[in-house]
């Protein structure tokens, strides 16, 4: 029960943190997007990501995790002050940019013809995938364990709302003729789902496979075997406003990439 109430309270830790540190006390409101001239006039650099032990999170007084830490490296390397806001829901991280309250998506984002439509994304950063999240099965005729993709017909699939993962399964559903129904979660990211369905609470979801492995060792009961993606590139996203922002981003990319620093960046986070 404690490590379920932890991930349900990650959800409010989330919200406070945004009030708490990466607020400013007076808050206003951009009224278009801003590129790289005038980030760099004002010196700060406003960015957006999901809470959680992948991309952004909390230990005590401590913050940490791999967008977090990449996007302080750019910052850095440009004389910028990173500002970073945790946010829960896809929607209104989405919603941020294209509004101009933040310069960056930064956290791993799949890029698809739909989300295309809605930002600029960098080069490449992070090789991902989606998977099912489900109970390990009690015995051989468990009814409720999906060993491949075909028996997800008229099983319900719950995902974070607004999850790119919807069209890869709308995909799916028509690849196995047959449907697969969609549960979308407002309140939650995706660790809370992934314990929702270690308690029982939930049978089914969909996260990336990094943020699963993540917390598989917090719940052993889980089984994130079943692919419902093929592995895909993940990437920054910035508004269609910003084009030499994203052409920044891209050529500082392009080279710390290759750098030891990164090596041992996606090592930390992403070491399996």
């Amino acid at each position: 029960m404690r490590k379920y109430l932890k991930y349900i309270l990650m959800g409010i830790l989330a919200v406070a943190l945004s009030f708490i540190f990466f607020k400013k006390k007076t808050e206003v409101e951009a009224s278009q997007p801003r590129d790289y001239a005038e980030i760099a006039e004002s010196g700060i650099l406003r960015a957006v990501t999901e809470y959680n032990s992948i991309s952004f999170h909390a230990d005590g007084d401590t913050i940490s995790g791999f967008h977090y830490e990449l996007l302080h490296a750019f910052a850095y390397s440009k004389g910028l002050k990173p500002e970073i806001t945790p946010e829960m829901s896809f929607y209104k991280r989405l919603e941020g940019v294209q509004k101009g309250k933040y310069d960056i998506l930064a956290n791993s984002t799949v890029v698809t013809t739909e989300s295309k439509d809605s930002l600029l994304f960098t080069r490449p950063i992070i090789l991902n995938k989606q998977v099912l999240v489900q109970r390990k099965p009690e015995g051989e005729n468990d009814s409720l364990y999906i060993h491949s993709q075909l028996e997800l017909a008229r099983k319900t699939l719950h995902l974070v709302k607004g999850s790119p993962a919807i069209l890869r399964i709308h995909n799916l559903s028509n690849e196995i003729g047959d449907t697969i129904y969609i549960k979308e979660v407002e309140k939650y990211g995706q660790e809370q789902l992934l314990a929702m369905v270690a308690h029982g609470d939930i049978d089914y979801a969909v996260c990336d496979e990094s943020i699963a492995q993540a917390s598989i060792n917090d719940f052993p009961q889980l089984d994130i075997e079943t692919a419902i993606s093929f592995s895909q590139f993940y990437s920054w996203g910035v508004s269609k406003h910003s084009p030499i922002l994203l052409d920044s981003l891209n050529a500082w990319l392009n080279d710390y990439i290759k750098t030891p620093a990164f090596k041992q960046l996606r090592r930390k986070y992403y070491n399996n």
